[in-house]
């Protein structure tokens, strides 16, 4: 009789600890800019592509989703296909909605938002700004701190874009946002994801990993699923087997599954990236 009340308290606290070990979806897209004309030409316009994106985001059942390249009509076509997520990101180049976003959305019935944030990558990171060598525009992380609705467990989300052609502001950028990251979620369970404009061997990318505090989702996936690079250009770099786009986490998370999301609609990209997804269980 004894036993038998032991193995039943067992199995409570086991059900118990698998319903609070819920798997989080988390995913990465850089969406394209609206660049009006140039991609429409070619059959690659924003219009034609969000729906195929926002259907896309459906399927794969994404939890939580940060965003690079997004212009402010583009989160709220994105917002209006997906009434089930709320967001939060600004504007870079004005602190409200000019210039591209570093978006991140989060599904409503699931978390709620406790607080927000963002800082520009540069040497005045409190302000709209040029980093560093940097010459083409403004970068920003923007950040959330969501509290899981059911478990009850918080946790911080961060997402950026970092140059795409400068070494030293994409260098200076890694430092930065760690540097942000301590500062802002202390000790507190982090992911950290976005568009690094380089792979895994780059300087950038391995100060992030050797930081100490943040791991790769993807070198902790079991068996991942990247079978293409992240960036595609529309098809032209189909070939090529480098990651650009990365979600990192703290140790409080551990992954079940890592994979590039290679859909295509019509033999048509939704996007010049594949969004990068990490199922995640905190």
């Amino acid at each position: 009789m004894k036993l038998k009340r032991l193995l039943f308290v067992a199995l409570l606290m086991f059900c118990f600890s698998t319903m609070q070990a819920q798997t989080i979806n988390v995913a990465t897209y850089n969406m394209r800019n609206d660049n009006n004309s140039e991609d429409s030409t070619h059959g690659n316009g924003w219009k034609q592509r969000y729906p195929v994106i926002a259907s896309l985001i459906r399927f794969h059942d994404f939890d939580i989703f940060g965003t690079q390249e997004c212009l402010y009509h583009q989160i709220l076509d994105i917002s209006k296909e997906l009434p089930g997520y709320d967001y939060y990101g600004i504007g870079r180049d004005d602190g409200k909605h000019a210039g591209e976003h570093s978006e991140i959305f989060f599904k409503k019935d699931k978390f709620q938002m406790l607080g927000h944030g963002d800082f520009w990558l540069s040497q005045k990171p409190g302000k709209p700004s040029l980093g560093w060598d940097a010459t083409c525009c403004n970068r920003i992380c923007s950040w959330v701190y969501l509290k899981d609705k059911k478990s009850g467990k918080k946790f911080y989300v961060f997402n950026t874009h970092y140059d795409y052609q400068k070494d030293l502001a994409r260098n200076e950028s890694s430092k930065l946002i760690l540097k942000e990251i301590k500062r802002i979620a202390g000790a507190q369970p982090v992911i950290f994801m976005g568009d690094l404009n380089g792979g895994n061997e780059t300087s950038w990318y391995e100060t992030v990993v050797n930081s100490g505090f943040l791991k790769d989702t993807y070198k902790e996936a079991k068996n991942p699923y990247a079978n293409n690079g992240s960036f595609n250009d529309f098809g032209s770099e189909i070939n090529s087997d480098e990651i650009i786009d990365h979600i990192f986490i703290s140790k409080q998370f551990s992954v079940l599954k890592w994979g590039i999301l290679s859909d295509t609609y019509r033999g048509k990209y939704p996007s010049d990236h594949f969004p990068v997804m990490a199922a995640l269980k905190m």
